[in-house]
């Protein structure tokens, strides 16, 4: 979906892990820096770039709190990212940041669950993650439980499934144009 990204900087929002991170450093980036919230993800992706360095960069980072980068980033990639807003206006503080961190004409990739989801499709356990309705609904969409399935222990995190115009709204909102 990303394209090639060859001599391109990538900034990877909601990084976990850091899977697609190391991947984008592996395809020829030329910088890459991985930022999420949770320090038990920032630490198992820290430690994967330890026993197997890349030279990816990994920070604990709240996406609707980013601070300006030091300098703006080509692409920005964000996977399982902005169904983790509280709320539309935290969404659109999280597209805000986003939309900050890039050069002018930088790319923002989402990669989420289909807008207005509704769990009646195979298993994601697959992929290395479990998603439950928990029958909560919120301003953006219905609340989920999210398992990743990671070693030594799963990782579960609640957030939401937002619906397609809580997407769109929020990407306009802050100031991307294309969004399809």
């Amino acid at each position: 979906m990303v394209g090639d990204v060859r001599g391109r900087s990538v900034l990877d929002v909601a990084c976990g892990t850091g899977f697609y991170s190391r991947e984008f450093q592996r395809r020829g980036a030329s910088d890459v820096l991985g930022v999420d919230i949770s320090a038990e993800m920032i630490a198992a992706a820290r430690d994967i770039e330890r026993r197997d360095p890349l030279g990816v960069r990994h920070e604990v980072g709240d996406v609707t709190e980013l601070r300006p980068p030091e300098r703006r980033f080509d692409v920005a990639v964000g996977v399982q990212c902005l169904n983790y807003a509280e709320d539309v206006a935290a969404m659109e503080r999280m597209c805000r940041n986003i939309h900050r961190s890039l050069v002018p004409g930088g790319a923002f990739f989402v990669l989420a669950q289909k807008p207005d989801y509704r769990f009646d499709c195979p298993s994601l356990e697959r992929y290395g993650f479990r998603c439950e309705p928990t029958g909560e609904e919120t301003e953006t969409g219905p609340r989920v439980r999210v398992t990743a399935l990671v070693e030594p222990e799963p990782i579960t995190i609640v957030t939401t499934a937002p619906r397609r115009e809580v997407y769109e709204d929020s990407l306009r909102a802050a100031g991307f144009r294309a969004v399809e």
